[in-house]
């Protein structure tokens, strides 16, 4: 099997070694460079053109959010960016995923090359992953890996009768990609939508920063979601980084929880979790989407779903980074129609069931 080929840049020769030795110790990549700026970077892909890049954003010369832009619009390649835990930092990588990089793994200002080492599997992981999200799209190939479902966290709907209720909720899911497609479909939202409950895979603290962004942006209301949060019109919580986020009721009205538990399907938010509780208490007043991202996490959820009356929508190929989430969901019969990204928030907008309470 060809090995996937990574070029390193970071501007720590500590990060450096420590990067290399990681991913050299897995059969599957290759270390094909290192660079300690851009410029370098430039000579190495001229020289041995790679499949993945691992960029920090804070170096000397020129800054990583430069290269990038610089990189997509000259000769896309897969990149995984590997940023600090600051508040700069997580800004910088929002913006990076906007710019087009494929996914983001944080790492500490101190102690980075402990944390990066206990990290390890999951940094061979993503760097396999990303090497099949390219800028061309094709489907992603999915790595069989053992995993907890969601019934770790959340039981199955059951037949008990509820009170009653005519409230709307959105559910959302997305993985690789999903930042962007995220805010195309927010954006395209009318002011008075029903309550939206987004599950991003993202990690911890980036999650605040992508609510503020899209918060800035939007007409809506949308922060990062706090435990007991209400679900109101007009209103998108984002479940935060590390927790899972589950929609609850409480008689006739809606609200959200944030909680710990079992990482499920590989992830924490999982959008298992959350469509599973969308369908235990929301039923058919719900529509679930699922968009861009590795893997299957969200699939089996959106099933349980439609199976409860809701609307269910997966993000057609074309418009998607990677394929993944929506291609398991359509396999197994979840999703209900399949649009381009640009057609959704105007399908929601169409449906008067879904819009009108």
């Amino acid at each position: 099997m060809k090995k996937i080929k990574v070029l390193i840049i970071d501007d720590s020769a500590l990060v450096r070694q420590t990067i290399s030795a990681i991913l050299e110790s897995d059969s599957r990549i290759e270390v094909s460079g290192v660079a300690s700026d851009p410029y370098v970077a430039v000579k190495k892909i001229k020289e041995n053109l790679p499949d993945v890049i691992t960029l920090d954003i804070e170096m000397p010369k020129m800054d990583g959010l430069t290269f990038l832009r610089k990189l997509m619009s000259q000769h896309p390649i897969p990149v995984l960016v590997i940023s600090t835990l600051t508040e700069k930092g997580t800004a910088s990588a929002i913006q990076a995923l906007e710019h087009g990089a494929v996914e983001v793994i944080s790492k500490p200002k101190i102690n980075t090359k402990e944390y990066l080492e206990s990290a390890r599997k999951e940094l061979c992981r993503m760097v396999v992953e990303v090497s099949h999200a390219n800028v061309s799209r094709k489907v992603d190939r999915l790595i069989p890996t053992s995993k907890l479902t969601a019934d770790a966290v959340i039981t199955k709907r059951s037949s008990r009768s509820m009170i009653r209720t005519t409230d709307k909720v959105i559910a959302v899911g997305a993985s690789t990609g999903g930042t962007e497609a995220i805010k195309d479909f927010l954006m395209a939202l009318p002011i008075d939508c029903p309550g939206v409950v987004i599950v991003q895979h993202m990690p911890e603290m980036f999650t605040r920063q992508f609510a503020k962004r899209l918060n800035d942006l939007s007409n809506l209301t949308i922060k990062e979601a706090k435990d007991n949060d209400h679900v109101l019109r007009g209103q998108v919580l984002i479940a935060p980084g590390n927790y899972h986020l589950l929609l609850n009721r409480s008689g006739a009205n809606y609200y959200v929880q944030v909680q710990e538990g079992p990482v499920v399907n590989r992830h924490r938010p999982s959008v298992d979790v959350l469509f599973r509780s969308v369908a235990k208490y929301a039923g058919k007043n719900a529509i679930g989407i699922i968009m861009t991202g590795m893997g299957d996490d969200g699939a089996s959820g959106l099933l349980e779903m439609r199976e409860a009356g809701a609307h269910t929508i997966a993000q057609d190929e074309k418009s998607c980074v990677v394929f993944g989430m929506p291609a398991a969901a359509i396999k197994m019969g979840a999703a209900e129609r399949v649009l381009p990204l640009d057609r959704i928030a105007h399908a929601i907008r169409e449906n008067e069931e879904i819009i009108n309470t």
